[in-house]
């Protein structure tokens, strides 16, 4: 046994067996989580995410800077690890080269390997320029980022010098491969050093490199860098279908205790693959409404904090002690963090690695709410709405369908069964008594009766979605007001729903179902743009207007619905659309989902200020937009900005049933 294989033994043992140790201690503490876990399924498409995301680097690439420099390293290292890997076999046992697979793919092997190192240097300077001198204001100041690029570029570094004193001191069959290694060790061939001399810089440089190599290992599972390791999985395992909201509560279920997290143990095991997985890259920052209007919430210091917390009480995890875990709510995690997000999920559109901040947040106001009884004051009015009227709203249920007196709308009660019927209208709480929004449902319900739909409304059986009370955090009024829908729409066999609420549209949608109601859902966005493909509409009267369309955030990123809108508005003849900057997917929350509409904004700008300062900015003379919540906020952003009268805000219904 050679003394390189005894130190290898020795130091690389050790290395591996901390690493597995830090590892282990990681996996120890997911176990821990008390949370139910969600469930996993369609493995093909899980491996072509993996392939597109993962391999493909897709979502990194979204910023093509910073995205050319990370996958410059991801594919470096893993081609780099091939060689790490014959290296360290090569101490192990002299003999042990990869050059058994044949000269030919051992060339290109090499040359691969070469190539790459460059490769990664080139990553690591780019990324090093971005951190030192252009860094965006959303990417923070990290010692620990400037020594793992640090170290990437001494790695590559001792590599080059390695295989150049590799090819002067042995001269191998292969050093053609090493086209850029063989430069080098041409402009150090001056220097005439023995073949001893040239070996032992080889040996010397080999060190570096494993030592290098090893250092890693023992150091990413601590630091942020963790994500090397755990990104992967994490997005293996994100939700294919995100737009399915949020999970249930079991109520009947008498072995549950706690509602929502008080404790980060109450969470679940993927929480914590979410943080070991944050890169902390800041993208999510960045599109961040509450964070861009100086609210305290910013997507990525509370993965940061929350992993924070985790980590404190990590010593009482391992010994079992949970009754000991500190509360997730802290100096750093406040309850303004918590009630300052309007679960517009700008930023998990904005991850590349799929962490899930909504879910952790409403885990946090479900144990607020529903443990603690601590919420902002102006939600228990909407609570007591809810419970007593059925609406967020102090209305009487009985003036629920006030607003279609004389426009001969059906009742269910009347028609009796929904099988006679085209589609049940879902009116919503807005539609039903907000002054603003019920010219909408009016406008569309002309729509209707132009193309000859036959449809008809609740009426006063008609309760509230609950969708507010879920998001604020009491699932349990949601299930109440949900089950009692549920009941009401089955009885009269319902199964295709039209809706003008994007808040509305997506609970029907997409969480009715675990309350057993299974219906087909479509926001008027797409009914509209339905009827016009179906010759059944057609705008015939020219609005000379620029119009600039607002993106409902329940509409947009949680269900993917952005160019049904648009085509409503393309249909108009002599309509002139224009983007504001942010838009699509990218576009800004009018400031009113997950219950903040019922909220007062106490801190930073308004922040549907900030989005009709956006609107404003394209020189539109009109804004659309097809959610109530928004037309709201946006009108009150143009009485701030005193730009009423100047620029109209409507909503697509509106502008169609003027054209037709």
């Amino acid at each position: 046994m050679t003394w390189q294989t005894l130190a290898f033994l020795i130091v690389g043992g050790g290395a591996f067996y901390t690493s597995g140790k830090k590892f282990h201690v990681l996996y120890q503490m997911m176990k821990a989580q008390k949370g139910k876990a969600p469930k996993f399924g369609d493995i093909a498409k899980r491996i072509r995410n993996a392939i597109v995301y993962v391999l493909g680097q897709k979502a990194v690439l979204q910023k093509p800077f910073v995205g050319i420099a990370h996958t410059a390293i991801f594919w470096g290292f893993i081609i780099i690890t091939i060689g790490t890997l014959e290296q360290f076999c090569m101490t192990l046992y002299s003999g042990a080269s990869f050059e058994f697979i044949g000269e030919k793919l051992y060339s290109t092997l090499i040359y691969s390997q070469d190539f790459f190192t460059a490769f990664v240097l080139f990553g690591v300077l780019m990324a090093a320029y971005r951190r030192l001198f252009a860094a965006p204001k959303y990417l923070t100041e990290s010692k620990d980022a400037n020594y793992i690029l640090l170290f990437t570029g001494g790695l590559m570094i001792s590599i080059f010098m390695m295989n150049t004193f590799h090819i002067l001191g042995t001269n191998p069959w292969f050093k053609d491969s090493y086209f850029i290694s063989k430069h080098i060790a041409e402009s150090l061939s001056g220097l005439n050093l023995s073949e001893d001399a040239s070996h032992n810089l080889y040996t010397g440089f080999k060190w570096v490199h494993m030592m290098i190599v090893l250092g890693f290992a023992i150091y990413i599972p601590g630091s942020k860098h963790l994500h090397i390791v755990a990104a992967g999985p994490n997005t293996f395992l994100k939700k294919l279908n995100r737009e399915k909201g949020m999970t249930t509560i079991n109520f009947e279920d008498e072995t549950v205790t706690q509602y929502g997290a008080a404790k980060y143990t109450d969470m679940n095991w993927k929480d914590s693959l979410d943080l070991y997985s944050c890169t902390e890259c800041g993208r999510c920052e960045e599109l961040c409404p509450a964070w861009n209007t100086d609210k305290p919430l910013s997507p990525k210091r509370l993965i940061v904090d929350l992993k924070h917390n985790l980590y404190r009480n990590k010593a009482l995890i391992l010994e079992g002690k949970m009754d000991e875990v500190s509360h997730v709510i802290d100096d750093h995690v406040t309850e303004d963090v918590i009630w300052a997000c309007t679960s517009c999920r700008a930023c998990e559109i904005a991850c590349p690695v799929f962490i899930e901040h909504t879910d952790k947040i409403y885990d946090i106001r479900r144990n607020l709410v529903m443990m603690e009884s601590k919420f902002p004051a102006e939600v228990q009015a909407v609570f007591k709405n809810m419970e007593t009227n059925a609406s967020p709203w102090a209305f009487s249920p009985s003036e629920r369908a006030n607003w279609a007196e004389g426009l001969n709308v059906p009742k269910m009660a009347d028609v009796g069964s929904a099988e006679n019927l085209d589609v049940l209208l879902w009116v919503g709480c807005a539609g039903s008594y907000d002054d603003r929004n019920k010219s909408v449902v009016k406008s569309f319900v002309s729509l209707l009766n132009k193309a000859n739909v036959k449809f008809a409304i609740l009426g006063t059986e008609e309760q509230c979605t609950g969708d507010s009370a879920r998001r604020i955090g009491n699932e349990y009024l949601f299930q109440t007001l949900a089950k009692a829908n549920v009941e009401t729409l089955n009885r009269y066999k319902v199964k295709n729903i039209v809706t003008a609420c994007p808040h509305c549209f997506n609970t029907l949608k997409n969480e009715y179902g675990e309350m057993g109601g299974q219906y087909e859902v479509m926001h008027h966005s797409q009914y509209i743009g339905k009827m016009i493909s179906d010759g059944k509409l057609k705008s015939t009267k020219p609005i000379n207007e620029t119009v600039t369309f607002h993106d409902s955030c329940y509409l947009g990123r949680w269900n993917n619905v952005y160019a049904e809108p648009r085509a409503v508005i393309e249909a108009i003849p002599q309509t002139k659309l224009v983007e504001m900057s942010a838009n699509h997917d990218k576009g800004m929350c009018c400031g009113a989902g997950g219950g903040r509409m019922w909220m007062e904004e106490h801190i930073g700008k308004r922040i549907n200020v900030k989005r009709t300062e956006q609107a404003l900015e394209t020189g539109a003379t009109t804004v659309a937009t097809a959610c109530p919540f928004c037309i709201t906020m946006l009108n009150d952003g143009m009485k701030e900005k005193d730009m009423v009268g100047k620029v109209k805000v409507k909503d697509i219904a509106e502008l169609l049933d003027e054209t037709t």
